[in-house]
């Protein structure tokens, strides 16, 4: 029954993607990040594995955010070669380096051999001796999955200097059984990974295109819509899951292939915990409720979180707070400056951080039930890069630079009190550096959520 049960979800996944294959960035696109990456090896050579396949029957595929970066292939099994054009170099005399000769640029992507009986559950899938197949990938080469090891075999006979930098993703089992593997073909004891092609790849990942801004708009735009169904959703007497159900439908009728990220409905004391994933909670006359819930378009992330009212009007208290977190928000989107800010700093020190700024702002503008700055109950970073994947990989260390996208999030949670406050939109940084807000149309102020519950 389980194996009847894979092959049946696996042929759901492959029917919708074949009524609604996901959205691209222009092929071209991804050979050019391809040839970014080879500049980057320091003439060594990248190596990357697509993601396997779930282990459990009702989770769906999703692509390694890596290997889809650079491949834009969406299918299990497949594995691909990055490797830098290089210079002759002389023999040098004396020594046991021989010479090199010179060796272009080459990207392959390698494909598993085809098998005919699963293929009656999951539809034809595309091998190397497909017709077409480069033009229909953009790669320059499409080889076997067999011959992966035997290509890295005649980069080590060409140079033997070449192999000790294979750029792998860390912890890739399979790169550390190709490496291995390879040695054994060589006489050698081991290879060890050259380098985390991840690193390379966090610095390209971070600068949007206008294609991937694309994607990631039509990512916003549907989780927009799912919020403002969420919202007319949330009543006393409603189970948190049923709003999250709700906004989970509705990004998926708006394109949507899976949500960003596990739902966050919190009502109640539930507000007040950063990550809550349970959302079993019965909301209540007087709750607040933070919803954290957006959609996934084409592999593009998106990330919204607004704060309601169950019963549909926020008591003087709540709207006090509701309102400081909206004025953090919008202090620390009036203080960005392209290439100067950055955004996390826990110990809010640094005058050119986000964080800072709402934490500033803040501390000067609200108190506890004791008197004292709140400062204190922001206890999250402001935001993180989006992108392929939700949290985008990036060195918070440095400033945000044009082409960026990322959210602004700022939060109070007050457990004395039985409720927080958090409100996050994605921002882009386009080319004059100014900050365009992805979420604009969802409503920001108290009075719109309120009016927004209503309709």
């Amino acid at each position: 029954m389980r194996l009847r049960l894979k092959f049946f979800a696996a042929a759901l996944c492959f029917a919708g993607s074949m009524c609604s294959a996901l959205d691209s960035v222009p092929k071209p696109e991804y050979h050019q990040r391809r040839v970014a990456l080879a500049a980057k090896l320091h003439g060594g050579v990248a190596v990357l594995f697509a993601a396997e396949e779930p282990v459990l029957d009702f989770m769906a595929y999703r692509q390694d955010s890596d290997f889809y970066y650079l491949s834009g292939w969406n299918e299990p099994g497949a594995a691909m070669v990055v490797l830098p054009a290089v210079e002759a170099t002389p023999e040098t005399p004396g020594t046991a380096l021989g010479g090199r000769a010179a060796q272009p640029y080459r990207e392959i992507l390698f494909l598993p051999s085809r098998n005919p009986r699963i293929e009656k559950y999951t539809g034809a899938k595309m091998d190397a001796a497909t017709p077409d197949v480069a033009a229909k990938t953009g790669f320059d080469e499409v080889l076997p999955m067999t011959e992966l090891p035997a290509v890295l075999n005649k980069v080590a006979q060409a140079d033997r200097l070449r192999v000790r930098n294979v750029w792998v993703e860390k912890d890739s089992a399979q790169a550390k059984a190709l490496l291995g593997f390879t040695a054994a073909t060589l006489g050698l004891a081991d290879i060890e990974p050259g380098g985390d092609v991840s690193q390379p790849l966090t610095a390209l990942r971070a600068i949007k295109s206008p294609a991937e801004v694309a994607l990631i708009r039509k990512a916003s735009n549907a989780s927009i819509a799912a919020q403002l169904a969420g919202m007319r959703g949330i009543k006393p007497g409603v189970l948190e899951r049923a709003v999250a159900g709700i906004e989970l439908a509705k990004m998926m009728a708006e394109g949507c292939e899976r949500p960003s990220y596990a739902p966050i409905v919190g009502s109640g004391p539930n507000s007040t915990t950063l990550h809550y994933s349970d959302n079993g909670r019965t909301m209540r006359v007087g709750d607040l409720v933070v919803i954290d819930e957006a959609g996934e378009y084409s592999m593009y992330a998106s990330d919204i979180t607004r704060t309601m009212p169950v019963d549909g009007h926020f008591t003087a208290r709540q709207r006090e707070i509701y309102n400081l977190v909206l004025g953090a928000q919008r202090a620390a989107a009036a203080a960005f400056v392209a290439g100067k800010s950055k955004i996390n700093d826990p110990q809010h020190k640094d005058v050119d951080s986000l964080d800072t700024v709402a934490f500033n702002y803040i501390n000067a503008h609200g108190k506890d039930l004791h008197g004292e700055p709140l400062g204190g109950y922001m206890i999250h970073g402001i935001g993180h890069l989006v992108g392929i994947d939700v949290h985008d990989p990036w060195d918070y260390t440095k400033p945000l630079e044009k082409g960026m996208v990322f959210t602004i999030e700022p939060g109070i949670y007050l457990p004395e009190e039985g409720f927080g406050v958090r409100i996050e939109d994605v921002f882009y940084v386009d080319e004059d550096g100014k900050l365009v807000d992805l979420i604009e149309k969802l409503p920001h102020e108290a009075d719109e959520i309120e009016s927004a519950m209503k309709r």
